[in-house]
């Protein structure tokens, strides 16, 4: 969850139209600023999952890349796309944003890697079935998408069978603190059970950033739903000597409860 200090800040329902337009309107204003502050921690062509710091290259979530067909999916600066090239893969990279396909552009230029970019919604994929082996996302597209369900469907569509989804978003436990790196996010002030988006809004209560909220449970039965096996489900615990916070995560905070979540599954094959 962010936050800003000029918004109206309200848990609610949104429809999916205007979570869509929020978002690309925030990530497209704020893609600048986004990389200013986290593009070092990013790199240019690395794949980091989370804010602890956990690297594809160490985690192999996605399995041996080398030939494989990718999509990643609210890809941001596209740096995760960036090392797959690296390593062998084959990848796409897709956001909603043009803003932040800028930045992706930018950081072809400076590491050199290019990949394919794609201005694309997560909830209608512009691919035939069964194209890709692999679908992946670091924090992108699920916890901004109303219907995450539909995304769920989108990715088992568009993977061939045997193929692999991966993805990270926030931990749903951290719902229930507030958006607060220091000891007064170590106080549960909400409702776990409370599926309403975290919404700022303009003064004509428009929505201008949204952010949604599902339990594991939810995330589970979505998944099952729409055809996957759940292979693992990572909660990458603080590493020592890692000092840097990232708006809510925090050595604190990390040291005593999770904040990321990361599913891997499969589409099962016939």
């Amino acid at each position: 969850m962010e936050s800003s200090p000029d918004a109206g800040v309200t848990r609610r329902a949104v429809s999916p139209a205007e979570s869509r337009r929020a978002s690309r309107r925030w990530w497209d204003d704020d893609a600048d600023a986004y990389q200013a502050e986290h593009g070092s921690f990013l790199g240019d062509a690395d794949f980091v999952w989370c804010p602890e710091g956990l690297r594809e290259a160490d985690a192999h979530l996605l399995g041996d890349v080398t030939g494989k067909l990718v999509m990643e999916i609210g890809c941001g600066a596209a740096a995760c796309s960036r090392w797959l090239k690296t390593q062998g893969a084959r990848p796409i990279a897709a956001d909603l944003s043009a803003g932040m396909l800028r930045h992706a552009r930018a950081g072809a230029t400076r590491s050199g890697v290019e990949v394919p970019l794609l201005q694309a919604d997560a909830s209608a994929l512009p691919f035939a079935e069964g194209v890709f082996d692999i679908v992946c996302t670091a924090f992108g597209a699920v916890p901004f998408v109303a219907d995450s369900a539909r995304v769920m469907r989108e990715v088992h569509r568009v993977l061939r069978p045997g193929g692999r989804w991966a993805f990270s978003i926030t931990h749903p436990m951290r719902w229930v603190f507030l958006d607060d790196p220091g000891e007064g996010g170590l106080v549960a002030v909400h409702s776990y059970f409370d599926r309403r988006a975290y919404v700022e809004e303009d003064e004509r209560h428009i929505p201008t950033y949204v952010e949604q909220h599902r339990t594991l449970g939810d995330r589970i039965r979505e998944l099952v739903s729409a055809g996957f096996v759940l292979d693992d489900l990572i909660e990458p615990e603080w590493p020592n000597g890692h000092k840097e916070t990232w708006g809510q995560w925090s050595p604190l905070r990390g040291k005593i409860f999770p904040g990321t979540a990361i599913f891997v599954t499969t589409k099962p094959a016939p």
